[in-house]
């Protein structure tokens, strides 16, 4: 990716030197905390190990997984650590900027509504949100209780290393994924799935699966404002399909848990929705709802 550090931080909140208070996290769908990519991968890797459909357990009972223990102890540890992650701060920080100032000219001229900036909340380990605590081991995830992204830094590694999606684009593909949620939350998405999953208990996980890729599509919309502005090429793309297919739910439980209890979408529907975006730039392709 072609980009510079600088730009304003009016949309970040930096907490990384603060601690959380210990609540439970609000899990499920709309309405409470939004699991996040990072999240899914911790839950289909937790499926393989005890063999056992833990999607369901997460989004039907509401359970929550045991805080992350804090290692950051005093200051100077903690002043050192934000140096060291100083260019990942530079890179969150363009990307934020530019995902959002794309959308303050998709919006109004597709939708016929301003857009209005979320902000993104950087901390460690946990801190709370209006939809629970934010935590290490939920990964990104998107609040509408407050309209705020949370991330904590170390994702990009687990990301990298862990499921094979390497690379700076696929790290904007999550915050513009993160960032398409709160575009749903905008034109009243949310709040209409979080009717319908309440008046058909059943098709909860369906709708779950639409709004996932509706929010990929969403970034695959940012992802073509950044090929017709040269900020990236086809490897580029590339790293943001393979970021998008990692987080397939048949890949992170290898076809162990059954499509009924699918919340995010396959490798290959996730692939598919980000491409309409990125191809053709419009909201309107990004319809996943009417099929």
């Amino acid at each position: 990716m072609q980009w510079t550090p600088g730009g304003s931080d009016e949309d970040i909140e930096d907490r990384r030197g603060e601690s959380g208070g210990g609540g439970r996290p609000a899990f499920g769908g709309f309405g409470g905390m939004h699991i996040g990519i990072g999240g899914m991968l911790l839950i289909g890797v937790l499926s393989l190990i005890f063999h056992q459909n833990l999607f369901t357990m997460f989004f039907g009972s509401g359970g929550s997984p045991a805080p992350a223990p804090s290692v950051y102890t005093d200051n100077g540890s903690r002043s050192r650590a934000d140096s060291q992650e100083k260019p990942e701060y530079e890179f969150v920080k363009f990307v934020l900027n530019d995902v959002q100032t794309t959308w303050d000219k998709v919006l109004p001229a597709s939708a016929g509504i301003p857009y209005r900036h979320a902000k993104l909340v950087l901390y460690r380990d946990e801190y709370p949100s209006a939809c629970g605590e934010a935590q290490t081991a939920t990964g990104p995830f998107y609040c509408p209780g407050d309209q705020k992204v949370y991330l904590d830094l170390s994702f990009f590694q687990e990301l990298a290393q862990r499921f094979g999606a390497p690379g700076q684009f696929a790290q904007a593909y999550v915050i513009a994924h993160e960032i398409g949620h709160h575009v749903q939350d905008l034109l009243g998405t949310e709040r209409k799935v979080r009717r319908l999953q309440q008046q058909e208990p059943g098709a909860r996980n369906q709708l779950s699966v639409r709004v996932e890729l509706q929010a990929d599509c969403y970034a695959g919309v940012w992802g073509h404002s950044t090929e017709e502005r040269n900020i990236v090429n086809e490897a580029d793309v590339s790293q943001g399909l393979a970021a998008a297919a990692a987080v397939g739910d048949d890949r992170l439980t290898r076809g162990r848990v059954s499509p009924e209890s699918f919340t995010h979408g396959t490798s290959a529907q996730r692939t598919s929705w980000f491409k309409r975006g990125l191809q053709s730039g419009q909201i309107s392709a990004c319809d996943t709802f009417a099929e």
